[in-house]
């Protein structure tokens, strides 16, 4: 079963380590098939370019799509921030020590 079906039947909800942790298994694994793995392979400008569209996204959400959809699209940006990062080769912490 996958992480996220695990957690949502059991109610827990995914944090940010969470997700940090399932990506770099996939990073690590490959798993075919994976999206995270075909942006991984595409290479940072694609990712960085999917990083904008969904700060856009986010923003635009924001002001005219409501909360719940500002939360979904603020998930997908968390989301590829994440991949980046995984593409950079930095770690949580690198980024951690700049907040």
């Amino acid at each position: 079963m996958s992480p996220q079906r695990r957690a949502r039947d059991t109610g827990r909800v995914k944090t940010f380590e969470d997700l940090w942790n399932e990506l770099r298994v996939k990073a690590e694994l490959r798993p075919a098939g994976s999206g995270t793995v075909a942006l991984l392979d595409a290479g940072v400008h694609a990712i960085g370019k999917k990083v904008l569209e969904e700060a856009a996204e986010s923003w635009m959400a924001a002001e005219h799509e409501g909360r719940d959809h500002a939360a979904l699209e603020i998930s997908q940006l968390l989301y590829h921030a994440q991949v980046l990062m995984i593409a950079l080769g930095l770690d949580l912490e690198d980024v951690y020590q700049h907040l």
